[in-house]
Formats: structure tokens, C-alpha cells, sequence
């Protein structure tokens, strides 16, 4: 019995990556001009989509725009995406955007998110890290009625605001909690 269980959890790993590598987000081909044009497509959508979330443009210090992220996992799973931090919506960094899971999970879905640093410390503290990961005190602005994104009072005061949209696939939901960010050259 101990041998199957080897067995199940080595083939859930891969059958996680392999439907990983399936999707249609090119982990490693994306150049600078085209990870900038998914992410000026990404800024586009929210703006577009989401007019409640204005005040938050216009006050954030700086937002990490991650245009796809493919997670997928059968027991075993993992997320990846890249993108792009804009100060005055001028690229100043590129970011990869990963997670590895373990548990009752099996499927996959692709969803964008875009972190708005709404502190000159939250920024700070962000870009001079060696790798900063996305904790529980993370605050989301969740879409509500027809396309309205909720940017309540309490969340307007948080250091760092998450935006989740364009969901799908079928893995139930999309946490940033455990993503690991961490400056890369495209």
C-alpha cells in the first residue's frame, strides 16, 4: 500500500506540471515588449471593467500587473505567471508570480491579478525584497454587482491591495495567499 501511495503522488506531480505546460501561458518565450503589451492589455481590462476601481489608480504608488497566471494541480499543483511593476504607469520591473500547493485540489485555471501599492513603504518593501510572498494580510477589492470591483473604506487604508479578474478554468476560486513575487529579466 505504501508503494501506491509513492506511485499516486509522483503521478499527480506530473500530470500537475504536464497540465501546467499544457496551457496556454508561454512560461518562458514572453520578451519585454510582450510581457508589456499583456500587461497594457491587463490595465486596459481593469480600467475598462472596473470604473469603481479609479480611485485606486490614481492613489496607488505603484502596481505589479500579472496579465496570466495558469495555475493547475492533482494533489499536487503550482502557479505561474509573469508581469510587470509600473510606477506612474511606466515599467520599472519585471516580476515572476509562483505558488506550489499540496492537498485536495485537482484542476486548472488561468485568472490576472494586479497588486496596488497604496504606501511609499509597501513599495519599498516590495521591490528591495529578494522575494516577497503575498500573506494573509493582503487585502482583495472583490467584484460585486455588474461589474463594479469593491473598494470599501477599510480596504482604501491597506498598505497593499489585490485585484483578481478574468477567471477560468475549473480549480474552484483564486487566492494569492503563498505566491512567491520575485524580479526577473524577460
Amino acid at each position: 500500500m505504501r508503494q501506491l501511495g509513492r506511485r499516486a503522488f509522483t503521478l499527480s506531480g506530473l500530470a500537475g506540471i504536464s497540465a501546467l505546460a499544457a496551457c496556454s501561458n508561454p512560461i518562458g518565450s514572453q520578451g519585454a515588449a510582450d510581457l508589456d503589451a499583456r500587461v497594457d492589455a491587463a490595465r486596459d481590462y481593469l480600467r475598462n471593467t472596473y470604473p469603481g476601481l479609479e480611485e485606486l489608480f490614481q492613489n496607488a504608488r505603484g502596481i505589479l500587473y500579472i496579465p496570466v497566471v495558469t495555475e493547475a494541480g492533482l494533489f499536487v499543483g503550482g502557479a505561474y505567471g509573469r508581469g510587470a511593476l509600473r510606477i506612474n504607469d511606466a515599467t520599472v520591473d519585471y516580476y515572476s508570480a509562483t505558488r506550489a500547493s499540496f492537498g485536495l485540489q485537482a484542476g486548472a485555471q488561468q485568472y490576472a491579478h494586479a497588486l496596488f501599492f497604496m504606501t511609499e513603504q509597501a513599495l519599498s518593501d516590495f521591490r528591495f525584497s529578494p522575494g516577497w510572498a503575498a500573506s494573509a494580510d493582503l487585502r482583495y477589492a472583490t467584484p460585486s454587482q455588474g461589474g463594479s470591483m469593491g473598494t470599501e473604506t477599510t480596504t482604501q487604508f491597506a498598505p497593499v491591495i489585490a485585484v483578481v479578474f478574468g477567471q477560468s478554468g475549473i480549480l474552484a476560486g483564486a487566492s494569492l495567499a503563498g505566491v512567491k513575487y520575485t524580479r526577473i529579466i524577460p
